[in-house]
């Protein structure tokens, strides 16, 4: 993939992130209703650059500090970590939350994965033993699990109809999140590049 594709590919999925929650925000359909789209719509967008800004800074802390040479942005793993915001939201647009039993399931065990794999090409190319490569994204992994759930409860959960299966719910929902953290783990550990 040429450089200058992959430089607008993480671009691509912000955009369709963004058009899909204005869409949800201002047309009104049952299927957005009480989902908290103004909230996404702010904190989405927020959360999807959060980790290329980290990135930059870093990079150019260090640039500063050791006199490095320019490093090329890791627009792959940008672009893994921006896709489960992306993919919530297309499975929002397509009503598929409430189309199709399992598609909340697979969301979190997918998009923690494509997460996490994302942030393990970011953070782990310095750490050794492989095995610590494993633990720490799984780590991260579970830790952003409930966070999330956290912020749904906050957000929509503990107001709305669905407080009677929300304990079972967000149990089930950060075992699976907790899962693909360890799959992108064992995933990152084999292919990651490291730095030396």
């Amino acid at each position: 993939m040429s450089r200058r594709l992959t430089v607008w590919v993480p671009v691509i999925v912000l955009l369709l992130t963004i058009g899909q929650l204005g869409v949800a925000e201002w047309v009104p359909l049952d299927r957005f209703a009480g989902k908290a789209f103004g909230a996404r719509l702010i904190a989405y967008p927020l959360l999807m650059l959060v980790t290329p800004a980290l990135w930059w800074l870093a990079v150019r802390r260090r640039a500063g500090r050791d006199g490095a040479a320019a490093v090329a942005p890791p627009y792959g793993a940008f672009t893994l970590v921006m896709l489960p915001f992306l993919i919530d939201v297309t499975g929002n647009s397509l009503d598929l939350y409430d189309a199709v039993v399992w598609w909340d399931d697979l969301n979190h065990f997918a998009n923690w994965l494509l997460l996490c794999a994302g942030i393990g090409l970011l953070v782990c190319a310095r750490v050794q033993p492989r095995w610590a490569v494993v633990v720490l994204v799984t780590g991260i992994g579970a830790l952003l699990a409930v966070g999330w759930e956290l912020g749904e409860w906050f957000t929509f959960i503990r107001h709305g109809t669905e407080i009677d299966t929300a304990y079972e719910d967000t149990l089930g929902d950060e075992a699976l999140g907790s899962l693909g953290a360890l799959v992108a783990g064992l995933l990152v550990a084999r292919v990651r590049p490291t730095v030396p």
